[in-house]
């Protein structure tokens, strides 16, 4: 498995989240942002125990390939 950083919030301060991957190996993305714990949010989606919600800037939208240069990764 090899993870690739696809890239960062260009916005972030000090570099930090949110950052955006691929995983090569399972064909999937995984994003880092922010925790979502806002309560009237989160009642309003169904997510199970063992998943959790985070959430990333539109402006991030660009680094996804099928996005950015086509669906190839």
């Amino acid at each position: 498995m090899a993870l690739h950083r696809l890239g960062k919030d260009p916005e972030s301060p000090n570099g930090g989240s949110p950052t955006l991957y691929y995983d090569d190996a399972a064909d999937t993305y995984l994003v880092q942002g922010w925790r979502v714990e806002d309560a009237s949010r989160l009642a309003q989606m169904d997510v199970p125990s063992h998943e959790t919600v985070v959430e990333i800037p539109k402006r991030m939208i660009q680094f996804f390939p099928e996005v950015s240069r086509g669906a190839d990764v």
